[in-house]
């Protein structure tokens, strides 16, 4: 089996490199407008679907697709890439000195059979000062990230703590990924 993973997100592909797996990159576009009425861990998991979906080639049985799509929750409000850096300073101020949630829908796609799920952690973000925002915002590393941050880089100074999956905060839970591969893969060798 060959694993393809549906993302541009360099992240991504480091943590699946980290964890050992050997893959390819094939990069997809799709919507990523939230639907009317749709809560947050079923925005994630339908995109993750939808990009493994766009990266599938029916005629390649032998590729697992991968698909993930992560974003920031907090008071029920998904928050998404930020336009630009004002955007950015808003998502910041919103977590400064509270918990929310991070959300990634996992898909795996192999011929027509598609598993996945939603990993979930809670994260605690530092009070920040306008110097703190300022000089983060400056740095440009909010810009590509769901909810403005990289817990993996300079954000790193402003978690207090998480409850759940290290990973899944960068962009991709590992674990995750793993289980539903076995999920997948397993009931095809019995």
């Amino acid at each position: 089996m060959r694993l393809v993973l549906a993302s541009a997100s360099p992240r991504r592909a480091d943590l699946l490199t980290s964890a050992g797996f050997v893959f390819e990159v094939r990069r997809v576009a799709i919507d990523e407008s939230v639907r009317p009425a749709e809560g947050a861990a079923d925005y994630v998991r339908r995109l993750a679907a939808a990009k493994a979906e766009t990266a599938a080639d029916p005629s390649r049985t032998h590729e697992i697709v991968l698909g993930a799509d992560t974003t920031v929750v907090i008071d029920g409000d998904i928050l998404g890439k930020p336009r630009d850096d004002e955007h950015a300073a808003g998502m910041l101020r919103r977590l400064a000195g509270r918990e929310h949630e991070v959300l990634t829908g996992v898909a795996l796609r192999h011929d027509a059979r598609t598993v996945s799920d939603v990993a979930c952690t809670v994260v605690q973000f530092a009070q920040l000062s306008e110097e703190d925002l300022a000089w983060y915002v400056a740095s440009g590393e909010p810009g590509d990230k769901a909810g403005a941050y990289g817990i993996q880089g300079l954000a790193s100074r402003f978690i207090e703590r998480i409850d759940g999956s290290y990973t899944n905060v960068v962009g991709l839970p590992v674990a995750l990924v793993a289980r539903l591969m076995r999920e997948l893969v397993l009931p095809a060798r019995r």
